[in-house]
């Protein structure tokens, strides 16, 4: 290849993606989902939910070797920075994460390139087969870690409580803003250009999520799962009030703060883009 077409190709792929530019790829990516096949689409929801699991796993050990031995502040920032883990395998590794699709699926819906009924469908395999993985990582966590000696069971009683021991307001108005976070979060990895760059991008945000205590449907429906399997302190009630006032925070900050307001700023308010 010429010096000036190397040149030109290192130029384009360190230019700044334009905002037109970013949304067209989200339209793309999401279609791509829109069009899969249904089974295809719930094995990959059922992947995200085994892969997520390792972030409770990993929080949990740290848990449980340094829970007494620093101070109360130290570990929570330290499970803070765990809380990334299974976010990088499951974006980094393409699996379908809900809370991604609260944004992504919802904008080609906007474009109207695809209906409403296919955002549903999509929903809904999705989150079932993350729900299923985490419920299936949950059992493995529930026996393994504790007969391993790196978990004490008593643990995962800890971090659910710090889930379900709040009003629907308060797990609602966190789901938003971890719904929020998971919306901006697909849109900054669409527009950054090398793994490096998205792998970054995962852990800050999710880094955010973890250190702020905010609901994620899925990791919190692990956390609290598992919980519910290894401590009598821990109720299918506090489970059901957690996920379902969750899952309607994340939706509604997913599809207001992020789908619905970048796609009418950037289609109001930039020209379209020359092609």
């Amino acid at each position: 290849m010429p010096d000036h077409r190397i040149k030109d190709l290192k130029e384009a792929l360190n230019k700044p993606k334009q905002i037109q530019e970013i949304l067209e790829e989200q339209i793309e990516t999401a279609m791509r989902q829109h069009v899969r096949s249904n089974w295809n689409l719930f094995l990959s929801g059922i992947s995200a939910g085994l892969e997520i699991g390792f972030t409770i796993f990993l929080m949990a050990t740290l848990l449980s070797l340094f829970n007494g031995v620093f101070h109360p502040s130290l570990i929570h920032t330290l499970l803070a920075f765990a809380y990334p883990l299974g976010f990088i395998f499951v974006i980094i590794g393409k699996s379908e994460l809900f809370t991604e699709h609260t944004t992504l699926a919802v904008i080609p819906v906007l474009n109207r390139n695809a209906t409403i009924k296919s955002l549903l469908v999509l929903w809904g395999l999705v989150y079932a087969g993350n729900l299923i993985g985490g419920y299936m990582f949950g059992y493995i966590l529930s026996i393994l870690p504790d007969n391993l000696g790196v978990v004490d069971k008593g643990t995962y009683a800890i971090l659910a409580a710090k889930l379900y021991d709040h009003t629907w307001v308060v797990i609602g108005g966190s789901g938003i803003l971890a719904g929020w976070l998971m919306g901006l979060l697909s849109w900054l990895i669409t527009s950054a250009r090398d793994t490096i760059s998205r792998i970054v991008l995962v852990t800050l945000i999710t880094t955010v999520i973890g250190i702020g205590g905010l609901h994620h449907c899925i990791v919190g429906s692990i956390e609290v799962f598992t919980a519910v399997l290894t401590s009598q302190d821990v109720t299918w009630r506090e489970y059901v009030h957690v996920q379902g006032w969750a899952t309607l925070g994340n939706i509604v900050g997913g599809v207001v703060f992020v789908a619905f307001v970048k796609f009418s700023h950037v289609t109001t308010g930039y020209p379209k883009r020359n092609r």
